[in-house]
């Protein structure tokens, strides 16, 4: 077992929660008809939002020597959403809603009525992004106001299913580097109410090193200087908010079980999804409480096992639409333990960090405002 704490985070959604974060934004930026929340904010006439993906408030407050930046903006963190893994986060961020709403509810997920998954992150050409998530996403919203919403990143996320279930309605400017992420956001925010502006690279790091690696502390460093040269450089009167998408975990060898190393595990199940600290199981017709039960009884409390009836406080009230695309069955790891499923996801074995789960140190997230 981990010696982290095995306790399980409730998102606190329509407090302080990612999904949260654009709506109080909107309000701070005097727009009407924005939705209230539990996030108050600053009035400001444009906002910079910058998502470094994998920094968590753990994270941050362990390591704030490596970021005395970041580190000194630090109040009450929030959550993410769940599972918290970057495809459920930004399109939570980008929509302002939960994931039983606006349907993204993993890493991967069903596809109703097939045997087939849709990776969040490698988008299908089978699936319209418009038909999986329909609702408005704030940034179209501003622009229909005529408030403005660009998109800072990199060009590789242009048109891709997740911006566009996330993202659709903005300006996007491509910026590969920080330096031309810093002159993007600081010239559009003289155009636009929100400008977002995301960075994959801690993210990735954490999970080719882990985050309690000299690699790892280094991206850091080099985020936190990124993140106070853009305060410098932006307008006095725009205000830069940092926020994250989750935080993330070392996974050691010995706190991992592969479903194929207990047979009794794929007993009643079609197929399973997720990912290696939140996984969906898809069960056969009528064999969800079996499934529940043996998953119970094997992974003892390595994990939280739920049904879907019983996960709604994870995933918010969850659509008639978006339901057969959450399992059955859902497993949150808890402490450093993760589900390995090597037939079905061979490459989440060369992974050292991982996230997804609902743990202190993935679930709560920096918001940062200066």
């Amino acid at each position: 077992m981990s010696g982290l704490s095995t306790d399980l985070i409730t998102p606190a959604y329509g407090i302080r929660s990612l999904a949260d974060v654009l709506p109080a934004v909107v309000q701070a930026l005097g727009v009407p008809g924005g939705r209230p929340g539990g996030l108050d904010l600053p009035a400001a006439p444009a906002y910079v939002v910058f998502l470094i993906d994998g920094l968590g408030a753990e994270q941050l407050t362990r390591y704030a020597e490596d970021a005395p930046y970041l580190a000194s903006l630090m109040e009450t963190p929030g959550t993410a959403t769940v599972p918290s893994t970057t495809a459920v986060s930004l399109t939570s961020l980008g929509t302002g809603l939960l994931p039983g709403a606006h349907g993204v509810v993993g890493y991967t997920s069903r596809i109703p009525g097939t045997t087939d998954l849709l990776n969040a992150l490698h988008w299908p050409a089978s699936v319209e992004p418009h038909r999986w998530q329909p609702h408005e996403t704030v940034f179209g919203a501003l622009a229909d106001r005529g408030k403005g919403a660009t998109v800072v990143t990199k060009r590789e996320f242009f048109g891709s299913g997740l911006t566009a279930v996330s993202q659709r309605g903005a300006e996007f400017v491509a910026a590969e580097r920080a330096g031309e992420r810093i002159a993007g956001a600081v010239e559009a925010s003289r155009r636009s109410g929100i400008v977002y502006l995301y960075d994959s690279d801690l993210d990735w790091t954490g999970h080719k090193h882990g985050v309690n690696s000299a690699e790892w502390l280094q991206q850091l460093a080099m985020l936190d200087a990124e993140a106070e040269r853009l305060r410098d450089e932006l307008p006095a009167h725009v205000r830069l908010l940092v926020v994250a998408d989750h935080g993330m975990v070392d996974s050691p060898l010995a706190d991992r079980i592969d479903v194929d190393d207990e047979p009794a595990l794929r007993d009643g199940l079609v197929m399973l999804g997720g990912e290696a600290r939140f996984r969906h199981l898809y069960a056969r017709s009528g064999a969800a409480e079996d499934v529940a039960e043996t998953w119970r009884a094997v992974l003892g409390e390595r994990a939280e096992v739920r049904t879907r009836a019983e996960a709604t406080e994870w995933f918010g009230p969850i659509a008639d639409s978006v339901a057969p695309r959450i399992g059955d069955v859902v497993v949150a790891a808890r402490g450093t333990n993760a589900v390995m499923a090597a037939r079905e996801f061979p490459k989440e074995g060369m992974l050292v960090g991982m996230h997804g789960s609902l743990t202190a140190e993935e679930m709560l997230i920096p918001i940062l405002v200066d």
